[in-house]
């Protein structure tokens, strides 16, 4: 697969899985603008790691869940690149909680932040892909929106929330050689899984056929593999990336 002359944006990309999209899709050529939301060490890390692959890089600060925020960093990207070709809708945070004590706060800021945030994005960088007549969205869900987790009401309706999104933009926008697909990573090993107590990791491994945690990089590729052409007849589709905890 090359990339080479093309462009993608990447919500989420200062660390964990979104950095290793980064990574993957600059090691094969494609030119990187990617969003934080508050850490900027760690996104300026990712731009040092795509330039020293030879592409150029770029960070934005932006708030995915706020549309004026969303509309000034695709400008601003769309500026300085000439054209985005790839969107990747990888931005997500979590509140978890059980239902009967969540807040309400809890519930909405995480569906602004993983469903609201992916529909921005697309929103506003549609009309361009429209007009060049190629595009490539890859949105990042989640097993969790596939089966459900207890004490994750509010991340599993905005993951369930993206597979939706992504059939529905899909058959909107297939006829202008724009494909929308989804990955759906598993438990992946990842800060937010290294921070679980090693009782929890132990009992997530039982559900796990590959019987191990997968790797961000494992992701990274099958998202690379839906931005590139090799993928140009799939669309609206779901890849789990999850060792198998899906079958």
């Amino acid at each position: 697969m090359s990339f080479t002359d093309r462009t993608a944006l990447v919500t989420g990309g200062s660390r964990g899985i979104g950095r290793a999209i980064c990574l993957e899709l600059a090691r094969q050529g494609c030119n990187i603008a990617l969003c934080y939301a508050g850490n900027q060490q760690a996104a300026q890390e990712t731009v040092a790691a795509c330039q020293s692959l030879g592409v150029k890089a770029v960070a934005y600060r932006c708030d995915v869940s706020s549309n004026e925020e969303v509309k000034h960093m695709t400008a601003e990207a769309l500026k300085e690149f000439g054209a985005i070709h790839i969107l990747i809708n990888n931005a997500g945070i979590t509140r978890d909680g059980l239902l009967l004590t969540m807040k309400e706060e809890d519930f909405t800021s995480v569906l602004d932040t993983n469903l609201k945030g992916a529909f921005l994005c697309m929103s506003a960088l549609s009309r361009s892909m429209i007009r060049q007549r190629y595009g490539r969205i890859i949105n990042l869900s989640s097993v969790v929106g596939l089966h459900g987790n207890a004490g994750q009401c509010n991340y599993a309706a905005s993951k369930a929330g993206i597979l939706g999104l992504t059939k529905s933009a899909a058959k909107e926008l297939a006829s202008r050689n724009i494909t929308v697909n989804a990955v759906a990573p598993g438990f992946i090993d990842t800060d937010m899984t290294a921070a679980l107590p090693e009782h929890t990791r132990t009992s997530m491994l039982t559900t796990i056929p590959a019987n191990r945690l997968g790797q961000a990089e494992e992701v990274a590729k099958a998202v690379a593999f839906l931005a590139s052409d090799h993928s140009a007849y799939i669309t609206g589709q779901v890849l789990a990336v999850d060792g198998g905890m899906s079958m």
